[in-house]
């Protein structure tokens, strides 16, 4: 039986051009056998029809807050608790405001503050409306309040432009409504990861000039959040050491906030014994020998103040060689030239099992931006993944530690087996 048979769906329709997609999506939920209310936004109106939609979901579109008054009809608490799940597709900007600020002035918004059940929400919108600090303020809270995000995608836009803020494709939704489903039926014990301790260290760390200025770089932690969201979703019991970044912390993980690279290799060294190790942080390679206590003025003498510089740990080959090494050990490696080369000798430097590289510069805005575009590189293979969002990356990154283990474990009951046929 299909995962989905039988399952009660409510679709929020949002106000985009991406609401398009929205009979499509239908379809592709029906034919996995779920049973599909709707609710069309006024925006949503504007691309799709009630008419459309209720043809295909075989039942009544419900449009407006205030026609909920007759006792035969289904009102917005029904709506939500008759539902296994709400998604949200097209998830517009404006409607990502209105549920992460609590607000409920129409049908669509009012169900969703109203709902008990889990929500999924598909973000359409602008490049740079997603970007907008506005915007990923309103993600981050999402995230924390539990709300699972499918996509965006990078892509063609309506407006002409291209970049990441494209609504998922109707598979991938319902791909991930699939996993989700997947997950929840699971016990705790039989996620793929359970039982794994994992470590992910994430952002800059800040290495004091004087009491004022510090040495960093432009990393936004956004990736090794993800990462470390993604890896907890399978089980994983998670320790996150950051440095400083503008991000909240993700519910259900240990977070350890450092300045310094000094700080992290201490609470990395706290952290051990772990089966997985994912360093995606970018730590600054040398600080300041001996800062001063005071901050450092001009003077009428012009020449600037020399500053000693000293060598940082390096966190990564520390581990690489610890006597507690992690039984699965990645690193990240940010290139701005002969990006797989610096990546493969960077691995064999570091001792790490694999190396996730991208290729920076001052235009592709990876470190602080959204998305991301890189090469996976182990032993056995050297591949380029699609530009994606981050959380996308994190995803992948998490299926394929998963799909390690598995294998690490079939291979270890196959010699048990073998051990146990040759001893009778």
């Amino acid at each position: 039986m299909d995962i989905l048979e039988n399952r009660h769906i409510l679709l929020i329709i949002g106000g985009g051009i991406a609401a398009y997609k929205t009979p499509a999506l239908i379809r592709a939920l029906q034919s996995k056998g779920a049973q599909l209310r709707c609710i069309l936004t006024k925006g949503g109106a504007e691309f799709v029809t009630p008419l459309t939609l209720a043809s295909l979901s075989g039942n009544k579109i419900y449009q407006n807050l205030f026609d909920l008054t007759d006792e035969v009809d289904m009102g917005h608490i029904q709506l939500s608790r008759a539902a296994d799940i709400v998604l949200v597709a097209p998830a517009t900007a404006d409607l990502m405001s209105k549920m992460a600020q609590g607000l409920a002035n129409d049908l669509a918004s009012t169900t969703l503050l109203a709902t008990d059940k889990p929500v999924m929400i598909a973000p359409a919108m602008n490049m740079y409306m997603w970007s907008h600090p506005a915007t990923q303020r309103n993600m981050a809270l999402l995230q924390k309040d539990g709300i699972q995000l499918i996509g965006p995608t990078v892509g063609d836009m309506a407006c002409g432009e291209e970049g990441l803020g494209r609504m998922s494709e109707p598979e991938a939704i319902v791909e991930a409504v699939i996993d989700f489903f997947a997950t929840q039926n699971k016990r705790p014990q039989d996620l793929p990861l359970t039982g794994r301790r994992a470590l992910v260290t994430a952002g800059p760390t800040h290495e004091l000039i004087d009491p004022v200025r510090y040495i960093t770089n432009y990393s936004s932690g956004k990736q090794g959040f993800a990462i470390a969201r993604e890896i907890a979703k399978l089980g994983a019991q998670t320790q996150l050491i950051s440095g400083p970044v503008q991000l909240a912390d993700p519910e259900n993980i240990t977070t350890k906030r450092v300045e310094t690279a000094h700080q992290m290799l201490a609470a990395c060294e706290a952290a051990l014994p772990c089966d997985i190790a994912i360093m995606t942080a970018a730590v600054a390679d040398w600080r300041v020998a001996h800062p001063p206590n005071q901050k450092l003025k001009k003077t009428a003498n012009p020449t600037p103040p020399e500053l000693v510089l000293a060598e940082n740990p390096d966190i990564l080959a520390h581990l690489g060689s610890h006597k507690k090494r992690p039984h699965l050990l990645i690193g990240f490696a940010a290139e701005t030239e002969c990006l797989l080369e610096q990546a493969r000798a960077k691995r064999a430097r570091k001792k790490c099992d694999w190396i996730i590289a991208n290729q920076i510069s001052p235009t592709n805005n990876i470190m602080g931006g959204d998305e991301n575009s890189v090469f996976f590189l182990s032993d056995e293979v050297e591949e380029e993944w699609d530009k994606m969002s981050k959380q996308h990356v994190a995803a992948k990154l998490a299926g394929r530690i998963a799909s390690y283990f598995a294998t690490q474990q079939k291979q270890a009951e196959t010699e048990n087996d073998n051990k146990h046929n040759k001893h009778h």
